[in-house]
């Protein structure tokens, strides 16, 4: 096996709640944070989703270099072992992917994706960071940076929507699915934080009153105080707009969250129904994705999703073929699953990224875990891609091509991934304003989207 080798072609928060009918109470800041205007049908970019593992996957156990016999000398019970067959086997082997590389076997379900050339890996990939802490790795990531030392303060997602926008734009454009809003929207212009549609909603308290039996005349008793609500409340905005500027911004951002809420409403999150037979499991992953699933097909203008999987720091038990990564995966895997198969012909408009700040040390330790390295592995995922390839320049496990302690050398940066789906999924040109002072070097693996 040569030190190098080319690349490979086989290659909740709510977002406002009113307590009462007769006075108001917001419990959180997003008044200010929706702006308006659904995106009209034509064919536009692409909706882009982004799953952040946090913890620094374990990269050389997703997709495994089970070609490199380096691999298994460096890991003698942490790695998965090769397959017997073209697919694998039931015993927990490798999937193979091409001659070299092979896909952790609890990843089975985005095999039909893999065959269908709509998934692809980047391997030894990451940035210059090099101090491997979760912080600073994923303030560099969020932010767009080679490593977290000054630069811009904003996100890189923040600085794509900034450099796109439109005059109007959509009620709910970027959204993140948690309870934070994540580094890489931070600064972006209507980002809105939730963690389930059915919460991003105006309140009446109008409870049903004990002993009632006519529950149909109530829920339209309670939909009227609502419209009634929203109906006062746009009058008070008005008046506040013609007052002052703080009064303008404030009617501007509540006109919004309204018109936003509105949008929701009219999806009926819940009462969604998953198409195609797809079945969401019941996690947090599994949940997220199908809110974003409904805002997709809802055509209300998503943009982008932002969705956070935690429990990758594997510094102890990681297991091999099973154990703790092994149910990560698979929970990953399945949920992505599901929302491939519930968009359909959809997937076609959407690009998923799945990215982490740091990979894993190449040798396992004496806790049957694996340090905090360097490369890892991106995942990439829809119709505009040219999957069914793993794209990697490698540069093997042999101990005199480690870096550091022990660690897989990054030969990718990750803003090479991130730049090619913006310019070419997302029709964004200004791949300097998102990136500054860097120059993308594309790996072609998305097809340019055209009207």
């Amino acid at each position: 096996m040569p030190k190098s080798l080319p690349y490979r072609e086989t290659l909740s928060g709510s977002a406002l709640r009113s307590a009462t009918g007769e006075g108001m109470q917001a419990d959180s800041s997003a008044l200010t944070s929706v702006t308006i205007g659904p995106r009209a049908h034509k064919v536009g970019p692409d909706t882009l989703v982004v799953i952040f593992l946090r913890g620094g996957a374990d990269g050389l156990n997703i997709v495994v270099p089970y070609g490199d016999d380096d691999y298994y000398r460096l890991r003698p019970t942490l790695a998965i072992s090769k397959a017997k067959s073209s697919q694998g086997s039931a015993k927990g082997c490798v999937l193979p992917l091409d001659d070299f590389f092979g896909l952790h076997p609890a990843l089975s379900p985005l095999w039909p994706a893999w065959r269908e050339g709509q998934l692809a890996f980047v391997h030894a990939i990451g940035s210059g960071d090099h101090t491997r802490s979760h912080f600073q790795a994923m303030a560099a990531m969020e932010r767009g940076l080679a490593e977290d030392a000054g630069g811009a303060a904003s996100g890189w997602l923040a600085r794509h929507l900034l450099t796109t926008e439109a005059k109007e734009v959509a009620p709910l454009r970027a959204v993140a699915v948690s309870d934070t809003l994540p580094e890489s929207l931070r600064g972006a212009p209507g980002a809105t934080v939730l963690q389930s549609l059915s919460d991003f909603s105006l309140s009446t308290a109008y409870s049903l009153p004990t002993g009632s039996h006519n529950r149909v005349f109530h829920k339209e008793l309670q939909a009227q105080r609502l419209t009634a609500l929203q109906d006062t409340l746009h009058r008070m905005y008005d008046i506040a707009g013609a007052q002052s500027s703080e009064a303008r911004t404030l009617m501007q951002g509540g006109t919004a969250s309204l018109k936003a809420m509105k949008a929701i409403h009219a999806l009926d999150p819940e009462h969604y129904r998953p198409e195609h037979g797809a079945v969401y499991p019941k996690d947090d992953m599994g949940h997220g994705l199908q809110q974003v699933a409904c805002l997709i097909k809802g055509r209300i203008g998503l943009e982008v999703a932002c969705l956070d999987m935690t429990g990758w720091d594997t510094h102890v038990e990681q297991g091999g073929a099973v154990g703790w990564q092994a149910s990560r995966l698979s929970a990953l895997a399945k949920a992505l699953a599901a929302f491939l198969c519930d968009l359909g012909p959809l997937t076609n408009e959407v690009t998923v990224v799945v990215m982490t700040e740091f990979g894993r040390r190449a040798y396992e330790n004496a806790a049957g875990g694996t340090d905090h390295g360097r490369a890892g592995v991106m995942m990439v995922m829809g119709g505009g891609i040219r999957g069914g390839k793993v794209y990697a320049k490698w540069p093997g496990l042999q101990s005199e091509g480690l870096e550091g302690p022990g660690d897989l050398r990054v030969t990718t940066d990750y803003r090479d991934v991130l730049a090619d789906i913006l310019l070419h999924r997302l029709r964004n040109p200004h791949i300097d304003g998102v990136f500054p002072n860097f120059k993308p070097h594309l790996l072609g693996l998305s097809v340019p989207k055209t009207v």
